[in-house]
């Protein structure tokens, strides 16, 4: 397994296209879909390739002149719980400090509501992040918004 920092932006929206829709559990809703691969372009962005074969990605934000958030992630559900997810943020997190940032965020439905999500809360927190607050109708009332922060600086 490969990680390659991506910065032409059709490969960007190729590869986000491809992970996201193989993620219905997750990804689902198909506005929000093509907005995240719309708003790939000109973003911190990293690829997880297997034998050339695009397995997982992130990409980050700019949230503020001293915050980044991890906007999106996805990895094949096949590769799931095999260090992807976890080398990926590491890149980016390098990558992030590198920049100048001093912390980092992650927003994801908050713990509890969908068994989908309770292991990304999990995962995000065992990356290190920090509960911070819950928007109860940020998206919408069905998906109360988690926001995890970390100190990257």
């Amino acid at each position: 397994m490969e990680i390659r920092q991506i910065t032409d932006d059709r490969e960007k929206k190729t590869i986000t296209g491809q992970i996201l829709g193989s993620l219905p559990d997750w990804f689902g809703i198909p506005e929000a879909r093509e907005a995240y691969i719309a708003e790939s372009e000109h973003k911190v962005f990293f690829c997880a390739f297997e034998s050339d074969r695009p397995v997982g990605f992130l990409y980050l934000k700019e949230t503020g002149r001293a915050t980044v958030e991890l906007y999106v992630m996805g990895v094949l559900k096949e590769f799931h719980r095999k260090g992807i997810g976890r080398e990926l943020f590491s890149r980016a997190r390098e990558e992030a400090v590198r920049q100048g940032y001093s912390f980092m965020q992650v927003k994801t439905v908050q713990m509890g509501k969908y068994k989908e999500y309770d292991g990304t809360n999990e995962f995000y927190l065992s990356l290190g992040f920090k509960e911070f607050e819950v928007f109860p109708t940020l998206w919408d009332e069905g998906n109360p918004c988690q926001v995890y922060v970390m100190s990257i600086g």
